[in-house]
């Protein structure tokens, strides 16, 4: 293997694809990359077994093709420390990689590439096109929601819907629930998959060009995205994901129309003196009016009023004041409308006129 390579033309794939490397594993060659060398082509590939990255890079000079396996970390590195726009010169020489680039010299160790785990065979039940930035969007809107590591496997990702010309995704860890949809050129069956918070993340990282279109393809047990430069495959979540059209607030007589950016602020600063551990307000509500309370064992208060466009009864209810700066963080309009049925009921959340993206945030006792 040899041949030579831009260091600014290497390091972004570089970075994709070292996402995807698991540094804490049993298997010792997961820690590497897979570097695969062509005619005219430096393809790089990191995997944990359940999400793998493959990135790409256009090489010149005197090219030998073959295949290894090098550290990711060490590799990223050296890229990253060495100066900008400085020339690589790579080559292999028994199980040694030598990269050259001025008057610095590093040899890594290598391991064969017929050990690196190949993804299995992937097929495709569902394909479709759409521009990263829409898919980005979809998956900002949602992604906050998504469940950390809790025993219900299948809330610690975000779930894809497709159904007639729509694409949606929804995240829910049991206390709110973020849903936002978009839509699509093609007509779609039918079709729910969960992919993992892990690729979630990665797949989001891979879409840096708005404009640039993405290629879906997703199967009974994995997902697929493709780019210009950079194909992302994730296995998804086995696990059967809650009816969240069943934990849609219905019947909502009372709605409060409020600035975004005057409720944003006024619950930040309310939230300074909120209990620690527990982050509740408390939001009462009469006719033009919205009052935010807060309170914390110290016995310290705060109090907030804001003007609000609301003309029903008079509302008292509680909530965690994280989950309402999440959504109002992630909202985009000028205006919100929280649609309430009671003090014990969820709220709705959305923006004051476009319906792609809406939120429930369930109370809190106080």
């Amino acid at each position: 293997m040899k041949f030579s390579i831009d260091r600014d033309a290497l390091l972004k794939p570089l970075q994709l694809v070292c996402g995807a490397v698991e540094r804490r594993h049993n298997l010792p060659i997961l820690a590497n990359l897979l570097i695969e060398v062509s005619e005219d082509l430096l393809r790089l590939t990191g995997t944990d077994l359940e999400v793998e990255l493959v990135g790409q890079a256009a090489i010149h000079g005197d090219i030998i093709t073959g295949r290894t396996t090098v550290p990711a970390k060490k590799l990223l590195d050296i890229v990253k420390s060495l100066p900008d726009s400085s020339e690589l010169h790579i080559e292999q020489q028994d199980n040694k990689w030598l990269l050259r680039s001025g008057r610095s010299r590093f040899s890594l160790a290598t391991l064969p590439a017929e050990d690196y785990p190949n993804v299995e065979a992937f097929h495709a039940d569902i394909e479709f096109s759409l521009k990263q930035g829409v898919l980005k969007s979809i998956i900002d809107s949602t992604q906050f929601s998504m469940a950390n590591q809790d025993v219900r496997y299948y809330l610690n990702g975000l779930l894809f819907e497709t159904e007639a010309n729509m694409l949606r995704a929804i995240a829910t860890d049991g206390h709110r629930l973020a849903l936002s949809h978009r839509q699509v050129e093609q007509t779609l069956p039918e079709k729910q998959v969960i992919v993992p918070r892990k690729g979630v993340v990665e797949m989001s990282r891979l879409l840096d060009s708005d404009d640039q279109d993405i290629t879906i393809s997703i199967g009974d047990n994995a997902i697929r995205a493709i780019t210009a430069n950079a194909v992302f495959t994730s296995k998804l979540v086995d696990g059967r994901f809650p009816d969240y059209r069943r934990v849609l607030p219905k019947g909502g007589d009372k709605v409060v129309i409020a600035s975004r950016n005057q409720l944003k602020q006024a619950l930040t600063r309310a939230s300074i003196l909120s209990n620690e551990k527990f982050r509740g307000v408390r939001i009462q509500l009469e006719p033009g009016l919205l009052r935010i309370t807060a309170n914390n064992p110290e016995q310290e208060e705060a109090e907030e009023i804001i003007d609000v466009d609301y003309n029903s009864d008079n509302l008292e209810i509680g909530f965690n004041v994280s989950y309402l700066l999440d959504v109002l963080n992630n909202l985009a309009s000028d205006d919100v409308r929280i649609t309430l049925i009671d003090g014990n009921s969820s709220a709705l959340i959305e923006n004051h006129k476009e319906e792609d993206s809406m939120y429930v945030v369930m109370p809190m006792r106080l």
